[in-house]
């Protein structure tokens, strides 16, 4: 276990959140469940069969609140606070009903109404469909323009970034960021690096040019974020735009940016697009057997993460932590 989700634990354990799990007819979901209990970092509530998961000898939930939107007390309630939220759109009562039949709806109302303090899910839904009723019914938080998303990456033996700690952003969610956009992901990434690393982000703007090395579209859109991140965050250590060796090994660095306080020390990577972000951090993953926590999101009202269809019970351990760190902070 790295001393990032060692970290992580304990901090989640110290001020106990209550966690939505949507995906209770997931295995993987329910050996982190057990895992979660056993370690007393979170209350959990697991959506689904309660029969089947209760009769689930595998694993021990008894610690869980278990409950069946399909017919739980609390779905006509859920669903009559639903159509309130979403009447100006064109919900009719009958819609928001029929919606609690499904388990990401229902598991963002109890984050919406109080009764969690966050969700994860995605072990067995596509991105689209976790983050649909996460922007319709808990929307962007205050001064918030866009959700975006991040990975935690812990690469083992390495002494670049933060002892092996890197933050990369975008890697699941905003395909083609214009410059603005960017901008923002960085501003927002240096923030939720400081709320689960703690420690100050430097901020690195990725592209296959650096300080003008190449000239065209690419290259001058990551030039333009640069300067409107400075703009949004003038006490960030940032800059761009640099090439991955430059932004991360100290003598690259050194040789083509000398006058930079992040070349070669950077430990937020902001990549120019959703190409890049995820071709990079799965490289980073199975190359490098780094640990990958993500996609993480950033933007949204309450922490509701997103899970790779890939993931194992283990990664769902580390992102039900981070999102208990986030869920702590947000209160």
């Amino acid at each position: 276990m790295s001393a990032f989700l060692e970290t992580m634990l304990a901090r989640a354990k110290a001020d106990r959140q209550t966690i939505v799990l949507p995906e209770g007819d997931d295995p993987r979901t329910l050996a982190a469940a057990d895992k979660i209990l056993k370690l007393g970092v979170a209350d959990l509530i697991i959506l689904g069969d309660e029969a089947a998961i209760r009769g689930n000898a595998d694993f021990d939930l008894d610690a869980a609140r278990v409950i069946d939107p399909k017919t739980s007390e609390m779905r006509e309630g859920l669903a009559e606070t639903l159509f309130e939220l979403r009447r100006a759109k064109g919900m009719t009562p009958d819609q928001a009903l029929s919606l609690m039949d499904d388990v990401l709806y229902f598991g963002v109302m109890l984050v919406k109404t109080g009764v969690a303090n966050g969700m994860v899910a995605g072990a067995r839904h596509a991105t689209g469909d976790v983050l649909r009723p996460c922007l319709q019914i808990l929307k962007t938080a205050p001064g918030v323009k866009l959700v975006s998303s991040f990975f935690v990456m812990v690469v083992p033996d390495c002494d670049m970034g933060e002892s092996g700690t890197f933050l990369f952003s975008d890697c699941g969610l905003e395909v083609q960021p214009d410059a603005e956009k960017l901008a923002h992901i960085a501003v927002n990434s240096a923030k939720s690096w400081r709320t689960l690393i703690g420690t100050e982000p430097r901020v690195a703007m990725l592209s296959h040019s650096t300080y003008g090395s190449a000239k065209n579209g690419d290259t001058e859109k990551v030039v333009q974020a640069t300067q409107m991140a400075r703009e949004l965050a003038p006490e960030l250590a940032l800059d761009g735009e640099l090439q991955l060796d430059a932004a991360i090994v100290e003598s690259v660095g050194a040789a083509k940016a000398p006058e930079s306080s992040v070349a070669g020390r950077a430990n937020v990577l902001i990549f120019p697009d959703l190409d890049a972000g995820n071709i990079g951090y799965k490289l980073v993953q199975r190359l490098a057997k780094a640990e990958a926590y993500g996609p993480i999101t950033q933007g949204i009202a309450a922490p509701v993460n997103d899970l790779s269809r890939g993931c194992t019970a283990e990664d769902i351990v580390g992102v039900i932590a981070i999102t208990c760190v986030q869920a702590q902070a947000n209160r």
